[in-house]
């Protein structure tokens, strides 16, 4: 996503229209350990993370590492395998990498989970940003807003079976 344009607040999208994919959990709703995709830890944080997070482990993402994806609903089990659908994204800019994370359910998201969703990534984003000037890393941080569940994925790559072994930008 370019510097500077923002993302359209497009309607999430319903059932018949969402793609269906399996996310890996690796942080569980309620924990305050933040892991990333090779299960390192990244960091602790200091409020517990209100969804499920994890990521399609078939594609990556615009800054090289697996596509992020929230699994709304009751917490799941770190390493919990679950097929759900895409009903938008969130555009995330960090350390001027931007980064979507699909917003995942099993049923069609309500603007008000919407709402949530996006108060969550805004202040992760200021959260992030305060960590990665205590780390001495530069770059913009900002939650750049609702998008297409069907764009976030066009725009990641597939993993074609490659080995995984982490992302190539380290966090």
């Amino acid at each position: 996503m370019p510097h500077g344009q923002q993302l359209q607040p497009n309607t999430p999208l319903g059932e018949a229209d969402a793609p269906r994919l399996e996310v890996v959990i690796e942080i569980p709703a309620g924990s305050f350990l933040k892991r990333g995709s090779s299960g390192q830890l990244d960091f602790i944080s200091p409020f517990p993370c209100p969804f499920n997070y994890g990521s399609v482990d078939t594609l990556i993402g615009l800054e090289g590492d697996l596509l992020d994806a929230v699994v709304l609903g009751p917490r799941l089990p770190r390493g919990t395998r679950v097929t759900v659908q895409a009903f938008g994204a969130v555009g995330l800019t960090d350390r001027g990498m931007y980064d979507d994370k699909l917003i995942c359910s099993k049923r069609p998201v309500g603007e008000r989970q919407r709402l949530l969703v996006l108060l969550f990534f805004g202040l992760y984003a200021k959260c992030k940003w305060l960590l990665n000037l205590l780390r001495g890393q530069g770059g913009r941080n900002a939650c750049e807003g609702w998008d297409d569940a069907r764009g976030a994925i066009a725009r990641a790559r597939p993993r074609n079976g490659e080995h995984w072994s982490g992302p190539s930008v380290p966090f």
